[in-house]
This record gives structure tokens, C-alpha cells and sequence, in this order.
């Protein structure tokens, strides 16, 4: 393939592919380093691009899937070397006056399934996110996880067993007001 036909083509599927994983980053890390795996995942699609299936879409999620995987294990090596010197040479004491930061995060509209879903697996709660942050369909799923598609649909169906099943422990246990309980499960 020539340049200029690679380059025709790239440009024909990067603002598709652009767009949809910056979503797909925006719900897993922060915004910078959202920004820095997706020129990361654009590299590679660059790179990879005789590579890239007719379905792009999952083949992008996949690759962005493992360049955050990628930034993550950096984030977690850089922060272990940073309190390894801390512990040899510790910062001076300093105050900083001012109002009080948090780093909480945003609020979400549903403790329960906040909860529940940090009680999931990694691998459940990202199938479970693809299936319901980016629409995909158990076989595009497989493409970003690497997996067959019957076993992505199997993984599919036993996340969402274990998030119904966590979410009504929590709510048994939390019994809050104003929550009812559901009296039949619903199939999906």
C-alpha cells in the first residue's frame, strides 16, 4: 500500500476511531492520561493499519485497552520508585495553606452499582463496561478482549449474574429507604 493510499485510509477511519475511544478512556483513567493513550492507540493504528479489520471499531478498543494497560503499569512503577526515595530521602516538611482539595472524584447517581461493580473482577467489570458504556455486541467484546466470542458471551452472561447478585447483596445489607426490592429477577 502506498503512502498516499495509507494515508487516505487512515484519515477515513481515524475521526470514527478518535471519537469513540476517547469515550471508551474517558469512563476508565483521567483526562490526561486519557489523552496520552489515545495518541498512543493512534500510533499504533498508524503503525498497524494494514493490520486494522473491516470492524476498526473493537480492533481500536482492544489496542486502547492495552496502551492504558500499559500507561497504568508506568503510573504504578513511577509511584513505586517515588516512595522508595521518599523513604531515603524524605521531603522537607512543608504547609500548604488554602482550602481543603479532595480526590474523590464525581458523585455518582448510583452508590449501589458503584459498589457493586468494584466488587467485581477486573476482566467482569470491563466486559460488563463494553457491553453497556460502548454497545458492543459479545463478538466485537471478544475483539477487545482477545478472546473467542462464545467465550466473551459466557463471561457476559456470568458478570452480569455476579453484578445482579452484588448489587442485591448490598442493598439487603444497606437496606436504605426509599429502595425497593425487587420481588422476580429480570432475564437478560
Amino acid at each position: 500500500m502506498n503512502v498516499d493510499t495509507r494515508r487516505t485510509r487512515f484519515e477515513r477511519l481515524a475521526p470514527e476511531v478518535i471519537d469513540a475511544v476517547r469515550r471508551y478512556l474517558a469512563r476508565r483513567t483521567d483526562p490526561a492520561t486519557a489523552d496520552d493513550v489515545l495518541s498512543e492507540t493512534l500510533l499504533v493504528c498508524w503503525r498497524r493499519l494494514d493490520e486494522i479489520p473491516e470492524e476498526h471499531l473493537p480492533w481500536a478498543y482492544g489496542v486502547a485497552r492495552n496502551c492504558l494497560a500499559n500507561a497504568e503499569r508506568g503510573y504504578r512503577r513511577q509511584f513505586r520508585l517515588l516512595s522508595r526515595l521518599a523513604r531515603l530521602d524524605p521531603p522537607p516538611s512543608q504547609t500548604v495553606d488554602g482550602p481543603e482539595q479532595t480526590v474523590d472524584g464525581p458523585e455518582t447517581e448510583d452508590d449501589d452499582l458503584t459498589q457493586a461493580m468494584k466488587e467485581l473482577t477486573v476482566k467482569d467489570a470491563e466486559i460488563l463496561r463494553l457491553w453497556a458504556w460502548e454497545d458492543l455486541p459479545p463478538a466485537q467484546i471478544a475483539t477487545v478482549m482477545g478472546i473467542t466470542a462464545n467465550a466473551a458471551s459466557i463471561r457476559l452472561h456470568r458478570a452480569k449474574q455476579k453484578l445482579r447478585d452484588a448489587l442485591e447483596k448490598n442493598r439487603k445489607n444497606g437496606d436504605r429507604a426509599g429502595h425497593e426490592q425487587p420481588t422476580e429477577r429480570r432475564r437478560s
